[in-house]
């Protein structure tokens, strides 16, 4: 079991953690605590956490034939990838710990429809251990998704704790075609979010590649289709489409008139990419990185799980890396 304190203050953001894995004592050695930001609550929690047995758990929920290509994995990656995505270098706001996704208005964010699925998912993990935080559960959740699709061995870095309210701007998150933003350049805008958090023009590129994994629904994002013709497999396939396959711009749908968002299709029409993902190759600077990771996938993993680590820690003041 767990316990939560909620204390008023009006501290800066700051906070420790110890973490411990089950086995010799039945005691509660863990302790964590954060300040979220702004809203002058801390949420203490203790307990300890048998990751490797959290991580067997969640790679035990990711198949089900009945969701999309048969398994949770790549919405797994967004969500991940969205509860991190909201880091601020400047001030140090946002990032993957918190998982203020839990709360309105961070999950009814444009950017994260869709995501609700995950979480629900993720439910049974999180009732089986209840000293892991949401914030530890989501990030391992998608590294977990990655290694199990195929992709690199990630580390992974525990301690994040939630908080009971983390309220942060709308728009921090990047839109695919980077509509209602101020750059119209979309691969300006990539840099614009992905720059805030610390990011260069490499690390965009390689995080990118994990639109190898998944497709896209109408009735959350408003654009439709896979990257890829293995969308539960993590590979560098997404950069050789990119660079071989003909993409145009996709006029119509199932025999009618195309009305959702601008989005490029391949010849046959069954693989779609982004704006966001023509950018890559658009771009003078950024092309070069997708050349190198489609000739080099073992540079693309190494790239990737550098980025990916960054991104997953980003913000994460007390965090250490866990034995999975």
């Amino acid at each position: 079991m767990f316990r939560r304190l909620v204390l008023q203050s009006t501290a800066r953001r700051s906070f420790s953690t110890a973490t411990g894995s089950q086995g010799s004592s039945g005691a509660l050695v863990g302790a964590a605590a954060v300040a979220c930001a702004g809203a002058g609550y801390y949420y203490f929690q203790q307990n300890t956490v048998d990751y490797k047995a959290v991580k067997a758990a969640i790679a035990d929920v990711l198949e089900d034939e009945n969701h999309d290509d048969g398994s949770y994995g790549p919405v797994f990656v967004r969500l991940s990838w969205h509860n991190a995505g909201t880091f601020d270098k400047a001030t140090g706001s946002g990032g993957s710990e918190g998982a203020g996704m839990r709360y309105v208005p961070e999950a009814d964010w444009g950017a994260n429809a869709g995501l609700a699925i995950a979480r629900a998912r993720l439910e049974s993990v999180k009732s089986k251990f209840p000293g892991i935080s949401y914030s530890d559960l989501w990030t391992l959740a998608g590294t977990t998704a990655i290694e199990e699709m195929g992709g690199p061995v990630l580390p992974f870095h525990c301690g994040r704790v939630d908080v009971l309210d983390k309220k942060l701007p709308d728009g921090l998150l990047p839109d695919a075609d980077g509509r209602d933003k101020k750059d119209s350049n979309v691969a300006d805008h990539l840099r614009d979010i992905f720059y805030r958090m610390g990011f260069n023009d490499r690390e965009i590129v390689a995080l990118s590649g994990a639109h190898a994994l998944g497709r896209c629904h109408v009735d959350a994002s408003g654009f439709w289709g896979p990257w890829s013709r293995s969308p539960t497999t993590f590979s560098n396939e997404y950069f050789k489409l990119l660079l071989d396959e003909k993409w145009t711009l996709k006029k119509t749908h199932k025999g009618k008139k195309w009305t959702g968002p601008p989005q490029f299709e391949d010849k046959t029409g069954d693989l779609m990419m982004l704006p966001s993902d023509i950018a890559l190759v658009t771009d003078k600077a950024m092309k070069p990185f997708v050349e190198m990771y489609a000739k080099d996938e073992n540079l693309f993993f190494e790239d990737f799980s550098k980025a990916w680590t960054k991104l997953m820690s980003n913000g994460c003041k007390s965090i250490k890396q866990a034995s999975v």
